[in-house]
């Protein structure tokens, strides 16, 4: 599987050690930065990786940064990302099944990196169950396009 990566600053070790881990699985991975433990903005990894899925670049999307919660903020922002931010592997697992979430995202100061790589198998082994669960996901969208159109962006 073609899967994104990114971080920031607080996160840039745990990155490289979840990036060596998927390769090692046999996954091509595509670093998004950033490239070092020097201070820099959550938002502009997110977005990249975010961007990359949004393309079809990359399957899937992993992002890192301090707690989770910024970085997916950013990746949300996207037309169509849904980033979910997970401490555990089953809430990883149902954002894939339950709410197709193509990119998850975890803090590298709230979870140690055993835990993250089990975060990290959950997400990629799951598949969207579609169903029930794929009229809750149109609806997710649909608020999007709704915002968008309130704000007379196109589609």
């Amino acid at each position: 599987m073609k899967i994104g990566i990114g971080s920031d600053h607080a996160a840039f070790e745990m990155k490289e050690e979840i990036k060596a881990y998927l390769k090692e699985k046999g996954h091509e991975v595509t670093d998004y930065g950033t490239y070092s433990a020097a201070r820099c903005d959550y938002p502009v990894y997110g977005e990249k990786v975010a961007r990359a899925v949004q393309s079809g670049e990359v399957e899937r999307g992993v992002l890192i940064c301090g707690t989770g919660i910024g970085i997916s903020l950013a990746a949300n922002k996207v037309k169509g990302i849904r980033a979910a931010v997970c401490s555990e592997p089953y809430s990883a697992a149902m954002a894939r099944r339950h709410n197709n979430a193509q990119i998850i995202a975890f803090g590298a100061r709230v979870i140690g990196i055993d835990t993250a790589k089990m975060i990290t198998d959950a997400f990629l082994e799951a598949e969207f169950e579609g169903g029930r669960h794929a009229g809750r996901v149109a609806l997710i969208e649909e608020i999007e396009d709704r915002e968008r159109a309130e704000n007379g962006e196109e589609k």
